[in-house]
């Protein structure tokens, strides 16, 4: 299918907008207990249920509008679903947090595979909207994977030692704020690598 252009406030709409969804659900539910089918789950199970058709349903206007997802969009899709539905299927909410571990691990390990390989996978899926030289890519995608495998721990850390409104907050906010701030410094400290791009695509 051929990419559209869609406009950018749309499509951030689109993408923020579940895991936003999921904190506002999630606030009016916590407190509640339902019973479906006979069986009791508690208003964060009934949440997460929620958040997997939501998720899907942005998914799949994303892919209306552009024409095209990205590869990361379809794993976490998929992870969703699964640990969505363990979540359910389990009554257990320790399924849903650990999702968002498994997530940022994929992540880092995707990226260091890349590296022990001598690649940077990040510049395939980045090259067109930041051209770089070769040697920024390896140093960004080196960070970008300590940054995942960090927020990886810290996820594991706050779901098992924290509350569960405490882990919904963080994660929610403080995880997607730490990697954007991460990453525009990692970026801005690697300008100079920015400037060789232009100068090789002349010779």
């Amino acid at each position: 299918m051929e990419e559209k252009t869609v406009n950018p406030l749309l499509k951030q709409a689109l993408e923020l907008g579940p895991p936003l969804a999921f904190f506002v659900v999630y606030l009016y539910m916590r407190d509640q207990t339902y019973s479906i089918g006979g069986t009791e789950y508690d208003g964060f199970i009934v949440a997460a249920a929620l958040f997997v058709p939501i998720l899907l349903a942005s998914i799949a206007m994303l892919w209306r509008l552009t024409g095209k997802l990205a590869r990361l969009q379809v794993v976490t899709a998929v992870l969703v679903v699964i640990f969505g539905g363990l979540t359910v299927w389990f009554n257990d909410e320790t399924f849903f947090k650990m999702k968002t571990t498994i997530v940022y691990g994929l992540f880092a390990g995707l990226l260091g595979i890349g590296l022990l390989h001598g690649k940077s996978y990040l510049s395939w899926v980045l090259g067109d909207l930041m051209p770089m030289a070769e040697e920024g890519w390896m140093k960004l995608t080196a960070r970008l994977a300590a940054g995942f495998a960090a927020l990886a721990v810290a996820n594991e850390f706050v779901w098992r030692t924290m509350s569960t409104d405490a882990w919904v907050k963080i994660e929610t906010f403080a995880f997607p704020i730490a990697l954007i701030v991460y990453m525009w410094v990692q970026i801005l400290s690697l300008q100079k690598y920015m400037d060789l791009e232009p100068e090789k695509s002349k010779k």
